[in-house]
């Protein structure tokens, strides 16, 4: 409840319902309280803008008035409008169809579903330049997860391409999954970052200070392996990620500038399981053993800094409900 409601509505006893006395003189003794809250009709306020002409009597100059300049059509929809229109779209995720059917419905506006594009399209040109600014943010920061998904624009096959840490978010709708989307937003990598990510080619290409695996893709790999595989390999490297896990969340500041000994010894135990003879495993775990070799490097970079985080879990699928606005090539 609330100390000032905005309107207070008093139920008093006219008579009494002993003996039939007329109340309404009388003083009341006390009262409780219950509170109603409800949103009143919204109705759309309609401010006409208008440009006066005055004539000049010194010279005979005709004067006019000039109109704000966002007021630039005959009629139009105001600031609240387009913004609501964006959350509801960006934010929300509603449909062109259902954002119309919602305006007048709720406000009584009739707005078209080409109405609602040309405001996105406004809201997104107004957000350019923070999303350059996203992209620079991204560009220098000492730590990028990345990460994309598969999804669907105007009925075409796209990519959504996600670039973030703790602070920051960077989302890119592109029409493929390659190197290209790396050579258009960041043509230089990452040379002063740790970047993390999973084994997609693209992503082990680009050019970085370190990388660093997704341990929680490798976890998945390994136990479907346990499970259908019954590798007593996997079992054990699996069992080493863990116990690698585990020593990351209990690692302090200073344990990065002076390694604990079990760094060293988690180091020297997942080189010896790398050098297995593995010519008689299956050919899926083949081809693991040879990526971990191949990129022996990035394995266990998230005991090597302090903010490296050991998976890229970051990048997804969280970058789906933060308000952003994203750019389609």
């Amino acid at each position: 409840m609330i100390d000032t409601p905005d309107k207070i509505i008093d139920h008093t006893p006219k008579v009494c319902t002993c003996c039939g006395k007329n109340l309404e003189t009388i003083s009341s003794d006390t009262f409780t309280c219950r509170q109603e809250v409800d949103i009143p009709p919204v109705h759309p306020v309609c401010t006409e803008h208008r440009s006066h002409v005055k004539t000049c009597p010194s010279c005979g100059t005709k004067n006019r008035g000039v109109f704000p300049d966002r007021i630039v059509s005959p009629v139009q929809y105001g600031p609240v409008v387009e913004a609501t229109i964006g959350y509801m779209s960006v934010y929300q995720y509603i449909p062109y169809k259902r954002i119309v059917q919602f305006f007048k419905d709720c406000f009584g506006l009739s707005l078209s579903e080409g109405s609602i594009d040309h405001y996105l399209e406004k809201l997104g040109n107004k957000a350019a330049s923070s999303y350059e600014t996203l992209r620079q943010l991204i560009q220098s920061a000492p730590v990028v997860g990345s990460d994309e998904t598969g999804c669907r624009v105007n009925g075409k096959k796209y990519w959504f391409h996600v670039w973030q840490n703790r602070w920051v978010t960077f989302i890119v709708a592109f029409a493929h999954r390659s190197f290209e989307v790396m050579e258009k937003y960041f043509k230089d990598g990452f040379p002063f970052a740790v970047y993390v990510s999973d084994c997609y080619a693209a992503q082990l290409k680009t050019v970085a200070k370190a990388h660093q695996l997704c341990i929680a893709h490798l976890l998945r790999e390994l136990t479907n392996f346990e499970k259908n595989l019954h590798s007593k390999w996997s079992i054990k490297i699996k069992k080493l990620f863990l116990q690698a896990l585990h020593l990351k969340r209990t690692m302090t500041r200073e344990d990065y500038r002076n390694p604990p000994v079990q760094v060293s010894q988690l180091n020297r135990q997942l080189d010896q399981l790398l050098a297995v003879d593995y010519s008689k495993f299956h050919e899926k775990e083949q081809a693991l053993i040879k990526r971990l070799v191949k990129h022996r490097e990035s394995i266990f970079s998230f005991l090597d800094y302090e903010n490296v985080p050991p998976e890229n879990n970051g990048a997804y699928p969280n970058f789906f409900i933060i308000p952003t606005f994203f750019v389609i090539n």
